[in-house]
């Protein structure tokens, strides 16, 4: 079955030349044209991944995140024709995937797509009812969820991934650039900012002291790794 991709933006123009290019790559493809009309179809539709524009009108695209957010964990990619660090940086908080600045090339946005659909199908790769205890946390590989101390823990599906790849490399130190590549699914797109904001984001889940982390290490100058006690 192909994947279905919901397209959000208020520019019609830039709508129907993302129908042509997606639908040409074989995907299924849904429109909307405003904030409203985006989280309505998006719980109507269940689409497999959403590209939102960040101005819209109604709802601003960083209201629609929150809004799909708080009750799916479908990839969002997240476009803006700001090339700016705080936009960039709100619509990660807020749980997008992924973002392309305007004009972006169809290649590249592509790319993307491609490799957050694959990773999204690949969740099922791991050994069914595998689980990982480490400390207080609980990760089941086949639920997709975290628990801990007996509360599951609300990760986004990129949140997730991260702590899967961290939690089954144990105590391998990471840069920022392979966990593009590993996690995020390409090599020389992307902005390592992103690996950040991602691992600021799961530490605030799954810490105690995000600020005195447990689980999750920096090593100054090299990158990140996961482990139970800091090497």
């Amino acid at each position: 079955m192909n994947a279905k991709i919901l397209i959000v933006d208020d520019e019609k123009p830039i709508v129907d030349i993302l129908c042509f290019n997606l639908q040409k790559e074989g995907y299924s493809v849904i429109t909307a044209y405003d904030g409203h009309e985006a989280i309505k179809k998006a719980f109507d539709e269940k689409p497999d991944l959403i590209l939102l524009d960040v101005m819209l009108p109604g709802v601003d695209g960083f209201g629609v995140c929150k809004s799909i957010r708080s009750k799916m964990k479908t990839p969002i990619i997240m476009l803006t024709a700001k090339d700016d660090e705080v936009d960039k940086v709100l619509g990660l908080e807020l749980g997008a995937d992924d973002y392309v600045t305007k004009p972006f090339s169809m290649r590249e946005l592509l790319a993307r797509i491609k490799a957050n659909l694959r990773r999204t199908i690949m969740n099922g790769d791991v050994s069914d009812g595998q689980v990982i205890t480490a400390g207080d946390l609980k990760i089941d590989f086949l639920k997709y969820e975290v628990v801990k101390n007996g509360r599951v823990l609300d990760l986004t599906s990129r949140e997730f991934e991260l702590l899967k790849f961290l939690v089954t490399n144990k105590n391998q130190i990471f840069s920022r650039e392979t966990l593009l590549e590993k996690v995020w699914g390409y090599e020389y797109y992307g902005d390592i900012r992103t690996v950040d904001v991602t691992i600021r984001r799961l530490r605030e889940k799954i810490e105690d002291d995000p600020s005195n982390p447990r689980y999750i290490y920096t090593k100054r100058g090299v990158g990140y790794y996961f482990s139970e006690k800091e090497i």
